[in-house]
């Protein structure tokens, strides 16, 4: 599984990222985790509002701090 998170490293972007890799320990799920902070990698995945997640390339979350329970949910699926 790949995650990509995206952002320019704002409070939201480093909160998010945290989330997300809490998310990963706790349902023990494989993952890369890749930080984006590049502005044009970001725009070109089609991320108008950081942060953003991005889950096996489907663009989950955009402009909004997903939670830690709402990212395992997404994983888990």
């Amino acid at each position: 599984m790949t995650i990509e998170v995206l952002g320019t490293g704002c409070m939201k972007c480093k909160r998010l990222l945290k989330n997300v890799e809490k998310a990963v320990e706790e349902t023990k799920t494989e993952a890369e985790i890749i930080k984006i902070e590049d502005i044009n990698e970001i725009m070109d995945r089609g991320v108008m509002l950081t942060p953003g997640l991005i889950i096996n390339g489907e663009l989950i979350v955009s402009g909004r701090v997903a939670d830690v329970k709402e990212i395992s949910g997404y994983l888990l699926e």
